[in-house]
């Protein structure tokens, strides 16, 4: 393989996977509260519908981002009154938002199947982007994946090193025992909560505006599912979501870079190769059940009535 071809499918890989980071760090968060929610696929659809419909309406790209966040936002935020507020169950809860969130997305975006946009530009940043390979791959981007890599770092140093992302961790281990050393639990899970929506919609948002430019039904493709199992392979750790979303990138185009070198396999069969990764991950993590209940908050997906 010869160093453009490597160039390239390494571009490629940060391309694929900046929708699985961006949506993990942002259900990482939300973890972390002691919150499950398994709504990412529908909030990512209601994001990139939402954003594209406005980026196409208005002109404004950067529009089409805001209103994609605020739609995963607002998507969050039936969750969050389900499974915080009414202590619902949470699994059941994050089900149903993503059924809701593809039908009403699938609804908002009929009229706007076929049409496309011309997408974000590429922006060079001087001098670092003339270091060879490693230069193309991260900084002649666009400026939604600058914006993850931003994301990265200030979810890693919110959870390693501040007190909000210690808060963060209490209420995710011990809601009763935070409550009774005055943190406020239920508005600690909103936040995370929407934090998460948010996130779930920017990426929605990402897949629409930047990745291919265009609305389709179910676009997502089961990348928010992929999502919620890489929180899990990465234990909660942010450096590991970053490392298992450009990892689950390579394998989303392992099938191109194949047929580029001449490969008669099935496309079908490799456009299959993430999901088979994550099942393979999920029967390796099953081996070692300790190791995974350790980093768990403890908290995750049970409900939380204060007072009782």
């Amino acid at each position: 393989m010869d160093m453009v071809l490597l160039t390239n499918v390494l571009a490629a890989t940060v391309l694929a996977g900046t929708p699985l980071l961006l949506v993990a760090l942002g259900e990482l968060v939300c973890e972390r509260s002691g919150v499950l929610n398994l709504g990412q696929e529908g909030m990512m659809l209601m994001g990139a519908v939402a954003g594209f419909i406005a980026a196409l309406t208005s002109g404004s790209m950067a529009l089409g981002v805001v209103v994609g966040i605020l739609a995963g936002i607002a998507m969050s935020m039936l969750f969050a009154f389900m499974a915080v507020t009414l202590a619902a169950n949470q699994y059941a809860a994050g089900l149903a938002l993503t059924i809701f969130g593809t039908g009403l997305s699938a609804f908002m975006g009929a009229g706007f199947v076929g049409q496309s946009l011309p997408g974000f530009d590429r922006i060079a940043i001087p001098l670092l982007s003339d270091i060879p390979v490693l230069g193309r791959v991260l900084f002649n981007q666009d400026p939604l994946i600058y914006a993850s890599l931003v994301m990265f770092v200030m979810v890693y140093v919110f959870l390693r090193h501040s007190r909000g992302g210690l808060l963060l961790r209490a209420v995710g281990e011990a809601p009763e025992a935070a409550t009774a050393n005055g943190i406020k639990v239920i508005t600690i899970r909103y936040l995370a909560v929407a934090f998460g929506g948010g996130m779930a919609g920017l990426a929605g948002a990402y897949l629409s505006l930047a990745y291919t430019p265009m609305w389709t039904e179910n676009m997502t493709s089961g990348r928010g599912w992929i999502a919620l199992a890489l929180v899990v392979f990465a234990t909660w750790r942010p450096e590991r979501v970053l490392l298992g979303a450009y990892l689950f990138g390579a394998a989303s185009i392992l099938h191109l870079v194949l047929q580029g070198l001449g490969w008669r396999v099935s496309t079908d069969l490799l456009a299959m190769l993430p999901y088979v990764v994550t099942i393979a991950m999920l029967v390796l993590l099953s081996w070692n059940p300790a190791r995974t209940r350790l980093n768990t908050p403890l908290s995750l997906g049970q409900p939380y009535r204060p007072g009782r």
